[in-house]
């Protein structure tokens, strides 16, 4: 089982000769203790940038969310649906009218904050290579999983990413949160080469390389101190 090995101070010498293996990511666990990050309840959760301020207050719902709920799910008036804002916020409403060019959201409730306590991992992964839709399966998985920011990695066989990919990626991400009933988005980084990893790694009391081999990553972790914050380096595909 391909797993993550701990990374130690002389670490630059040994990024620079190409050791990184692919990931699975199936191995990684989310923290069994976050259950504050989901659903209260069945209802259709939909991502909103603004939510109402209190009970009674009306927020403007348009774009593709709008369609999601009135095209996909057939939601009209009356019908109760939850806002997230992608920051923990959270709060319960009713569907007060739709046009049709979008609808009005009534809260039902004051909004509800829901605190991030869980490590944030930020996963640096050189998936640019990877074709099809295996790109879309690592970022729908992160999301899942709790990451709370991914990376892309350039590299000499995967110099640059397109934006077409990128709103792609957006949109994966986007769908995972709702589906896995995240209330913390995961943030998609501008990509970056390694020379700009560097830094990073210097800085972090916690990082990991995904190597075949190294100890399987349920052992690491759990033996691993406790930190707000992580690095997982993962990739390039083949080595």
């Amino acid at each position: 089982m391909l797993a993550l090995n701990p990374i130690q101070p002389g670490f630059t010498k040994l990024f620079n000769r190409q050791l990184l293996k692919p990931l699975n990511l199936r191995a990684f666990s989310s923290s069994s203790d976050d259950y504050s990050n989901q659903s209260r309840g069945g209802l259709p959760r939909f991502y909103s940038e603004e939510l109402p301020a209190s009970k009674g207050g009306v927020v403007r719902v348009q774009g593709d969310e709008f369609r999601h709920m009135t095209k996909v799910l057939r939601l009209s008036t009356n019908d109760r649906v939850e806002l997230f804002n992608g920051k923990g916020g959270l709060i319960e409403g009713c569907i007060e009218r739709t046009d049709r060019t979008g609808l009005d959201f009534v809260a039902l409730e004051d909004p509800k904050l829901v605190p991030l306590l869980s490590t944030k991992w930020h996963v640096f992964a050189a998936f640019g290579t990877l074709k099809g839709d295996r790109a879309d399966w690592l970022l729908e998985k992160c999301t899942e999983l709790g990451a709370h920011s991914v990376t892309p990695l350039l590299t000499e066989r995967s110099p640059s990413i397109s934006e077409n990919r990128v709103d792609r990626f957006r949109r994966v991400i986007l769908a995972a949160t709702k589906q896995s009933q995240r209330l913390h988005e995961m943030f998609l980084n501008p990509p970056t080469k390694i020379v700009g990893l560097l830094p990073l790694l210097a800085q972090s009391k916690l990082s990991f390389l995904a190597t075949a081999g190294a100890a399987p990553v349920v052992s690491v972790l759990t033996s691993s101190r406790k930190e707000s914050s992580g690095l997982m380096i993962v990739g390039p595909e083949g080595g």
